[in-house]
């Protein structure tokens, strides 16, 4: 199988049943955001130090989070979600994603104001993740506009966004790093 088709050269895609689409399709911009979103989480799982034990069950979840993202590609990439052979992201999917949030919460502080990334790589590396599955997030509700983007998925991008947030969060108590709290400055 060839790697290149010379299809897309004229900034036309195909969707997974063969619908051709401009490559600026909303459902191409979400999905190739998803993608985007899944390497950084990659990028993530890797950095995390295999002798550090405790990171064992957030490299399990991360692993388990590659796979339900493919999912969500798969979904946004079918074109009409009827055609789709994916099932649409469970609701026990997601409520893994909040069972891990939850659990995760009640091991910090709760917040009072919102944090500035930073403080450790991997820290970082979370909130790089966060942001890109924000944009991610953005741009499925943007191809919903015009096109049937399963419920389910939508509402993953969503919870999954939190648990990157509360992971950083984790993180950042694991490697004693302290965290840093916006400031505001208020107007006189």
């Amino acid at each position: 199988m060839k790697i290149y088709t010379k299809k897309g050269d004229t900034g036309t895609t195909s969707l997974s049943y063969g619908e051709r689409v401009s490559k600026d399709d909303p459902r191409v911009e979400a999905y190739g955001t998803v993608d985007e979103l899944s390497a950084f989480i990659a990028y993530l799982r890797d950095s995390m130090d295999p002798v550090k034990t405790f990171l064992d069950e957030y490299r399990d979840d991360l692993a388990v989070v590659l796979n339900d993202l493919m999912s969500v590609e798969a979904l946004l990439a079918s074109g009409d979600i009827s055609q789709s052979k994916i099932a649409d992201i469970s609701p026990d999917q997601t409520g893994y994603l909040e069972k891990r949030i939850d659990y995760i919460s009640e091991q910090l502080q709760p917040l009072t104001r919102f944090t500035i990334p930073g403080g450790h790589p991997l820290v970082s590396l979370c909130h790089i993740c966060r942001t890109v599955c924000r944009r991610a997030e953005r741009q499925a509700v943007h191809a919903a506009a015009a096109f049937d983007i399963p419920s389910g998925a939508m509402a993953y991008l969503n919870r999954l966004s939190d648990y990157l947030y509360q992971l950083g969060r984790k993180l950042s108590e694991e490697y004693a790093v302290t965290e840093v709290l916006w400031e505001p400055v208020y107007k006189r």
